[in-house]
């Protein structure tokens, strides 16, 4: 599909001068760097529901003293 994107001359000239030294075209640079934000607004939604569930339910110190004796070195 064929989009119109208006960018303004500076971010047109360092597009283009991106793109070039990554030897891909203006549509590819535009592309992957659209595909990346978006990957990263995933994260970041994610990040956010795990801390969102974190501070709804708390860990408790029980959960994690169990594992402590495990983690440790031996011999110290």
């Amino acid at each position: 599909m064929i989009i119109q994107v208006v960018l303004d001359a500076k971010l047109l000239k360092a597009a283009d001068a991106a793109a070039k030294e990554r030897k891909v075209n203006r549509s590819a640079l535009i592309r992957h760097a659209l595909a990346e934000h978006l990957r990263r607004l995933h994260e970041l939604e994610l990040e956010e529901q795990d801390r969102r569930g974190y501070l709804a339910r708390p860990q408790r110190e029980d959960e994690f003293r169990i594992w402590e004796d495990a983690a440790a070195w031996p011999g110290l």
